[in-house]
């Protein structure tokens, strides 16, 4: 999980601080000491962690503070305020031109920190809010960059523009944007070359583009997972191109989390989106705010809402109602598992949804279960007949024989599936209402994806 090994160190100070009654200046420094080395040993750029510190320390050693009520509550949420500080306080929103007009992104980056996927991925986003993007293929260089981006054109369902690898990156985007008058586009994303590492050539190819076109936002991707580097090449291609926001790719295999925590810092410019997954549909608004609370141990619920929201667009709402009505009775059937099922992997998957609970996050992934069991369980479910998912009742030694072959599985893991399953069904029926909603749905956040003894997996 993202900030895994970050949040665990700073829960530790956070849990000593809160445990004492009362804070001298002493207890703040030597708590402050030990945030400063978790966040060093996360790749946190120095000078970052040095004012951070400094900032905290000096807010905190406060009369105010010391003599409160609850200090060591008081001290965690300065170091909450101050950590969202760092990361630029304000969301910042991608800046489009009105919608008659044509928007022109410019995306660069180094090679492999995602670029064309995340291009992709903006794509889908604005598509989602009305607009009509074209994605143009730049790269010339990357062997199958050009068939990559056209792949998830498709998948993204959205236009694309290529005019192979024969011609130059700077002609292709200006034939981009005529193409975009023609075709009624009103965003160009033009999907440029990496390079293994920062070169001349590649900085020049991005400041020709600038200047044969009119670049209204130059996004830079940068691997979160690179921590320090990924920093020095956010200051670096500021410096030479000129960039107008940041995204952060792979934030999800990111433990520590220093890139995220320095980047703005260091080069002023706002992060606007961080990449959570490899789907085509992980990509994230960065809110420092939430971002902090995520790091800090707290959960990120609004996140989450958001994830659940969307998730849930364009499901049938009376379908909704008649599964709600049919949970508050107790009645939850396999047909319920596999929809379930479904909505947790719109949202990103458990690992994902645990990470956004506020005490969860210290639940590491292989605590959960993983996607072969589920998919185990899966299998179980789609091997009955769609009698024997509507009632449970049916089930007999015969059906359960046919369902463990027809999956796959051993009969005991049938037997045990089945089981928690009915164990489920009670523990339903005592507890009536607890499922509903105004929606209806399956509770909150999926319903049956349920945690602890009684869980289905």
């Amino acid at each position: 999980m993202a900030f895994e090994s970050l949040t665990d160190k700073l829960q530790n100070v956070f849990k000593n601080l809160r445990g004492k009654g009362r804070l001298s200046e002493e207890d703040v420094k030597a708590a402050l000491k030990e945030v400063k080395m978790a966040l060093l040993e996360a790749d946190v750029n120095f000078k970052v962690v040095k004012q951070f510190v400094a900032s905290v320390q000096e807010r905190a050693v406060g009369e105010d503070v010391l003599n409160g009520l609850n200090p060591g509550q008081m001290v965690i949420k300065i170091v909450n305020e101050e950590m969202t500080a760092l990361m630029g306080s304000e969301t910042t929103e991608l800046k489009l031109l009105p919608i008659d007009k044509i928007t022109v992104i410019m995306m660069c980056g180094l090679q492999g920190a995602g670029k064309t996927t995340t291009a992709a991925k903006i794509a889908g986003k604005l598509k989602m809010k009305g607009r009509k993007p074209l994605l143009a293929a730049c790269d010339i260089y990357r062997p199958a960059a050009i068939d990559q981006l056209k792949i998830n054109a498709e998948k993204q369902q959205v236009d694309f523009f290529s005019m192979g690898t024969d011609v130059s990156p700077v002609e292709i985007a200006k034939a981009s944007v005529d193409q975009a008058k023609k075709n009624g586009n009103n965003v160009v994303i033009v999907d440029t070359a990496g390079r293994l590492q920062i070169d001349e050539g590649m900085m020049k190819e991005l400041c020709d583009i600038k200047e044969a076109i009119e670049v209204h936002q130059s996004l830079l991707v940068v691997d979160a997972m690179t921590g320090q580097d990924a920093v020095n090449v956010a200051s670096e291609f500021n410096e030479k191109v000129g960039i107008d926001g940041i995204i952060l790719s792979k934030m999800d295999g990111d433990s520590r989390g220093g890139a995220a925590l320095s980047t703005k810092a260091v080069t002023g410019k706002p992060i606007l989106y961080v990449g959570m997954g490899e789907k085509l549909s992980d990509l994230e608004q960065f809110y420092p705010d939430r971002m902090a609370s995520r790091i800090l141990g707290m959960g990120d619920v609004l996140s989450l809402i958001d994830k659940a929201v969307e998730a849930n667009a364009e499901r049938d709402i009376e379908k909704d109602k008649e599964m709600a009505s049919k949970m508050k009775k107790g009645k939850i059937d396999f047909e319920m598992y596999l929809e379930s099922m479904k909505q947790m992997r719109n949202m990103g998957g458990l690992s994902s949804i645990m990470g956004m609970l506020p005490g969860m996050g210290k639940i590491s992934d292989d605590q959960l279960p993983d996607e072969k069991k589920l998919a185990k369980m899966e299998a179980i479910v789609l091997s009955m007949t769609p009698e024997e998912r509507r009632n449970p009742k049916l089930m007999n030694p015969q059906r359960k024989f046919r369902i463990a072959k027809g999956s796959g599985n051993d009969i005991a893991d049938v037997n045990r599936f089945i089981k928690q399953f009915e164990q489920m069904q009670k523990m339903m029926k005592q507890m009536p209402g607890l499922m509903g909603g105004k929606r209806g749905g399956f509770g909150k956040f999926g319903g049956l994806g349920g945690f602890g003894k009684n869980r289905f997996f």
